[in-house]
């Protein structure tokens, strides 16, 4: 049985509400099928921009009352932008949940880009990019992507270049929207203790009056990894880490077991098989994670850990040889039972974030057309069995098919 309500109006805005009786707190934002992999060579950075120049000003409102809107009676307002999403989103009291849905409603369709506001987020941003090219741990994450999508949009970092970020101007937002705004690709997804009939009032009221927009999103689908080994040097005392490569794509029927393989391997749990082994066990690295990020043609697996230059190779060779043993010998009854336990707790938690979940069932209905119940997931993770993951194990953790990225000190 569906738990959630989806309205579809005329112009293509699908509004989708998951009705939480026990909060005060309603938690509700635009998710646009739009992110950093549409742009064009020339517009690298200018999604993340316009999230930027979301808050600027519109017809109504300038900067300050934006701000002030929702702030002013204690909510939220808040914005992102990733390879394949723009989302604008806030949260507030139950009794406000009107004014957040019209400002946001504003600032998504109506945003005015005023030039003077441009100059000023344009610094905002520069020096952005700045504080993420000083912190090594982000840097080498950003770099990473590039190593692995060579010459693709996916490649790209969303902030864009200096260069790019200097050359924006109104026009140039004014384009980009129009170029791939459609409103039959955007969800307005709410969570919290509002009705069905109120809901819809509201959106009859507010997003019945959006026009249709249809612009075609043609991605350009990556199908060209190659391996590669990298090494660059930079002025820092620790050196950084990425292994990883191409990974499985959203509707892939091995994303599930895939994304269960990454959690046992290096997921967030201090149990993880290369936590385990590289802390624990070697007092190599103070931490390490493995992530798994789908994409609708393609997917990224990556590991990232900081550690000792002297102890690189050996970290190194201790990454491959878990991966070697995941791919060797299936888990035992127990060790498969304990990582299902483990995957499931971790995800209901997670659902118990109301914000995570409004944004989460957007993202799901974009991209999957449905929004799995805990229930529906939790089935699909119990027929997980241990020939599965080791299948999708040797699979992916082929040593001689898995990009490497190190940020060594200069010498």
């Amino acid at each position: 049985m569906r738990d959630y309500e989806l309205i579809t109006l005329p112009n293509g805005i699908r509004v989708v509400l998951k009705e939480v009786s026990s909060t005060k707190i309603v938690h509700c934002g635009f998710i646009l099928d739009i992110g950093s992999r549409d742009e064009k060579p020339t517009q690298a950075g200018l999604a993340h921009f316009w999230e930027h120049m979301a808050f600027k000003g519109t017809n109504k409102r300038k900067a300050f009352h934006i701000i002030n809107r929702l702030e002013s009676v204690g909510g939220e307002l808040n914005a992102y932008t990733s390879k394949e999403k723009i989302c604008f989103y806030a949260s507030v009291l139950n009794n406000y949940f009107e004014n957040a849905l019209e400002l946001l409603t504003d600032i998504t369709f109506d945003s005015i880009f005023p030039e003077k506001q441009i100059e000023k987020e344009r610094g905002v941003i520069l020096e952005e990019m700045s504080m993420y090219h000083d912190v090594p741990e982000d840097a080498i994450q950003d770099e990473f992507d590039n190593l692995i999508f060579t010459n693709h949009p996916l490649g790209n970092n969303i902030l864009g270049t200096a260069e790019s970020v200097k050359s924006f101007h109104r026009t140039d937002f004014q384009q980009f929207i129009k170029e791939n705004l459609n409103t039959e690709r955007l969800i307005f997804s709410v969570v919290g203790n509002v009705s069905l009939k109120q809901v819809k009032k509201l959106a009859d009221r507010y997003l019945a009056n959006v026009p249709h927009f249809d612009a075609k999103i043609n991605r350009l689908k990556f199908n060209d990894f190659i391996p590669t080994k990298r090494i660059v040097e930079r002025n820092l005392t620790q050196a950084q880490c990425a292994i990883g490569r191409t990974a499985y794509a959203i509707r892939d029927p091995k994303r599930l077991t895939f994304f269960m393989l990454t959690n046992i391997l290096g997921g967030p749990g201090m149990n993880s098989k290369l936590n385990l082994a590289l802390r624990e066990k070697h007092g190599y690295v103070y931490s390490v994670e493995a992530n798994y990020s789908p994409y609708i043609d393609t997917g990224l697996f990556s590991i990232f850990f900081g550690t000792d230059p002297k102890l690189v190779n050996k970290s190194i060779k201790v990454v491959l040889k878990e991966m070697q043993k995941l791919s060797e010998k299936p888990l035992g009854t127990m060790q498969l039972h304990k990582a299902k336990e483990q995957l499931m707790g971790q995800l209901a938690m997670s659902e118990e974030n109301n914000a995570s979940l409004m944004l989460m069932m957007g993202k799901s209905l974009l991209d999957l057309e449905r929004i799995q119940s805990l229930e529906e997931i939790f089935a699909e993770i119990r027929n997980v069995t241990a020939l599965n993951l080791q299948d999708v194990a040797t699979e992916m953790f082929v040593e001689n098919e898995l990009s490497n990225l190190n940020f060594l000190p200069k010498n």
